[in-house]
């Protein structure tokens, strides 16, 4: 179930946080797939969900009905049976209904009243529509969709190119606005994403080349879904697996090039948990060991200028992306977010740490933790961003991509604003208002 962490496929996932007026862009979501106006909650996992995260798995099992809970499994990310060489051998299957087992027992386990596979996937298209399937979801009280291809849910439980929902999909979206939850790890949380959904890419490619719409089978190419998801987030961009696969940069040249203002970046093993999402009370609260970043692009400005090194195999000038006026806000747990306001509300407990630290901020030559670099360290990022706040003799620090030609040299700032968070006054873990600059070179 664990996907390698050097094995990075798909999109803003794999199968990316928490008080000024909600500027959703004109993209930000298809009106078919608006998420419902009040209602229910969302818990979104950036991938890498641990069977022992008794925190995560009770708070869906909570908002579900805590021991009257009954979940209802969706894998259709996953590889059909049919296509598993493993799908006999209960110790070696990775397919939607092994997978599907798997889940299932993980939250009777965790002590809900009953979990159940929904029989959907590219093996069983048709129970899509099946009245039997859609009695089946009317009869839970939480849903939770696992990792693998975010396009399979797409083939699965979307009607084709019309993009509108199957009968098993209405029903849940129905659920949700009843008050239900709905969950997702990894594919699953990346599927909850409104227009623009990513479908796979890699930073240092997405930043030289920009996005495409579509799906492609170079697992680099920054790619995305114009129609999206299923729309029950519409705040933002979702990207997932995002410090541990490098996945800042893509998210935000994604953002860039389709007019979003806004992504939520996903850590693997903690949740951002939505309440009412799409309503004007939308909050949202971090839960879990690592964090979420939100990535503020309202006032960024994008350029593309000629660098100074030249495609030597081909003689013809390449060009340079840049962008400035980010704002990165890394939230932690129990950490809060307003996204009607754009304010972050830290944890009670948390409070502003003062720069202690005489040290220089470390060199950081692979800011995205490139898949080219056999000694590259995950969180790298992060690391730089949060040795800039525990430092005194720095305002600024510059981080680069291990790539070259053009490399990308990410500039950290200590902008009006900035205010680094804690327990103590020895280790900054939430950062509010950091600004970032991308320059190609």
């Amino acid at each position: 179930m664990r996907t390698p962490l050097r094995s990075r496929r798909t999109a803003l996932t794999g199968a990316t946080a928490l008080l000024l007026t909600l500027a959703v862009s004109p993209a930000a979501v298809a009106d078919t797939h608006q998420a419902q106006r009040q209602g229910g909650s969302l818990v979104l996992i950036g991938g890498g969900l641990k069977e022992n995260n008794t925190q995560v798995y009770g708070e869906i099992i909570e908002r579900a009905g805590g021991a009257r809970a009954r979940i209802g499994v969706i894998t259709a990310s996953s590889v059909p049976a049919a296509q598993d060489p493993y799908a006999d051998d209960p110790d070696r299957c990775s397919n939607s209904e092994c997978n599907g087992a798997y889940y299932s027992d993980l939250f009777k386990r965790h002590g809900a009243a009953d979990a159940q596979w929904i029989p959907v996937d590219l093996d069983h298209i048709a129970n899509a529509d099946s009245a039997a399937v859609v009695r089946q979801v009317n009869s839970m009280s939480g849903f939770f969709f696992g990792g693998g291809d975010q396009s399979r849910y797409l083939t699965t439980l979307l009607n084709g190119a019309a993009h509108t929902d199957s009968k098993v999909l209405a029903a849940i979206r129905a659920k949700l606005a009843k008050g239900a939850v709905v969950a997702g790890s990894s594919a699953g949380a990346q599927i909850a994403a409104g227009a623009d959904m990513v479908t796979g890419g890699e930073s240092y490619e997405g930043l030289r080349d920009g996005s495409s719409p579509g799906y492609f089978e170079d697992a680099t190419r920054l790619g995305y879904e114009p129609d999206g998801g299923f729309g029950f987030l519409g705040s933002g961009l979702i990207d997932t697996h995002t410090g541990a696969y490098g996945r800042e940069g893509r998210a935000i040249r994604l953002a860039a090039d389709t007019g979003h203002d806004r992504v939520y970046a996903l850590e693997e093993n903690t949740a951002l948990v939505v309440e009412q999402p799409g309503g004007p009370r939308e909050r949202l609260r971090i839960l879990g060991p690592r964090g979420v970043a939100v990535l503020d692009l309202r006032r960024a400005r994008a350029t593309t200028t000629p660098p100074s090194w030249k495609r030597k195999e081909s003689g013809a000038p390449g060009r340079g992306w840049s962008l400035s006026g980010v704002r990165y806000s890394y939230l932690t747990d129990g950490d809060r977010y307003d996204p009607r306001h754009w304010r972050a509300l830290p944890a009670p407990g948390k409070r502003p740490l003062a720069p202690r630290s005489a040290t220089p901020v470390p060199t950081n030559t692979d800011v995205f933790y490139s898949v080219a670099n056999p000694a590259g360290v995950p969180y790298s990022f992060l690391t730089t961003a949060r040795a800039l706040a525990a430092t005194r003799v720095q305002q600024q620090a510059e981080a680069t991509t291990y790539e070259g030609g053009p490399r990308f040299t990410v500039t950290f700032r200590k902008a009006p604003g900035f205010t680094a968070w804690g327990t103590n006054d020895a280790a900054p873990q939430t950062l509010t208002g950091l600004d970032i600059r991308i320059t190609g070179r």
